[in-house]
């Protein structure tokens, strides 16, 4: 009769252990593979913005803003701060961040002057509004120190993605408007100017070099590649690209790729340094509310397919199985305008 009993104990926990090891073999088939980021920039508060349910479409784990959230050129700050609430208040952005979770930088227009840079004397007050924005914690050290600029570790299973949002507008140095009118601006003197500033340029080494993640996504509110244009972008201070191709090169760090804004067209732009195993990749991706509808064109050696000047977002897919990225841009109705894929 007892050995009746100590069967009947027995076999539950044998089926019990059984169920374990299953699910826990089962839970590991469960585990993610596959990460996808959305960015996007130039919205303007008072147009509609047709893209948050576009975006979603594609289940990103994350969007990230590239700049221009606003457009508040202005030294009130009270009419700053309104604007901002006026883009956190409106309803389909507040049920967009309620899926996905949103970070971001700045560019000119939310800054506060167009084309800003480290003149702009209501920069620290402008700081602490941007913050509130994304709600970001007192003691991040965002809240004491000059610039808008961090980083952000995703982890992905045994993956990591190092989310890197640099402010291109706190400490850049003045431009050189081109005397002859042709274009906006011509290339400062080699040597002189800084998009970044020392303390930024500093923390941006010790991000890459020490970096251990699988990708390195470097977010820039202007472009870094495609610079003949003659409208803001890092080829206005020629050194400042040379030091940043140097710096990836030197740090070994893997699969960095640019993410940028500003323009209100979207392209896709790759160069190659010799000293890293892949291309450099600078996606940009402008404007979500208003765009450069009357692009005609304009000289990139960079780019690969074609401008996109429609209304657009931008996608990255990571699948870390096949070690592939697959890059977007994306439009109404979630049309795919422009693709491109790289194996790391």
């Amino acid at each position: 009769m007892k050995l009746q009993y100590i069967f009947l104990f027995i076999i539950p926990l044998i089926l019990f252990s059984c169920e374990r090891k299953k699910n826990k073999k089962t839970d590991k088939k469960l585990l993610p593979e596959k990460y996808t980021l959305a960015f996007g920039s130039c919205n303007n508060q008072f147009i509609p913005n047709t893209m948050w349910a576009e975006i979603l479409k594609n289940k990103p784990d994350i969007f990230i803003w590239g700049g221009d959230i606003i457009y508040c050129d202005t030294y009130d700050m009270k009419f700053m701060k309104k604007n901002y609430e006026i883009q956190k208040n409106d309803s389909t952005y507040q049920d967009f961040t309620n899926k996905v979770e949103v970070i971001g930088t700045w560019d000119d227009h939310d800054y506060g002057i167009n084309d800003g840079g480290v003149e702009y004397s209501k920069k620290d007050s402008v700081q602490q509004i941007f913050l509130n924005f994304f709600d970001v914690e007192p003691n991040d050290p965002r809240r004491s120190r000059k610039g808008v600029y961090f980083s952000k570790k995703v982890k992905i299973n045994k993956h990591v993605i190092n989310l890197i949002l640099l402010d291109t507008r706190y400490f850049r140095s003045a431009l050189t408007i081109d005397p002859s009118g042709k274009k906006r601006y011509i290339p400062n003197k080699m040597g002189e100017g800084t998009f970044l500033g020392d303390k930024q340029w500093e923390w941006l080494e010790n991000e890459l070099k020490d970096s251990k993640s699988d990708f390195n996504i470097i977010v820039s509110s202007v472009q870094f590649l495609s610079f003949k244009h003659g409208f803001e972008s890092w080829g206005n201070m020629p050194h400042e690209v040379e030091k940043l191709k140097e710096m990836i090169a030197n740090s070994r760090a893997k699969g960095v790729i640019l993410l940028s804004g500003d323009r209100h067209i979207a392209e896709i732009s790759v160069d190659s340094i010799p000293e890293i195993t892949y291309p450099l990749i600078d996606v940009t991706s402008s404007g979500l509310t208003h765009s450069y509808t009357s692009f005609s064109g304009e000289e990139n050696p960079y780019r690969i397919g074609d401008v996109v000047s429609d209304k657009n977002f931008g996608i990255l897919k990571f699948d870390f199985k096949s070690n592939i990225v697959t890059m977007e841009i994306r439009g109404e109705n979630n049309n795919l305008y422009e693709t491109y894929s790289q194996k790391y």
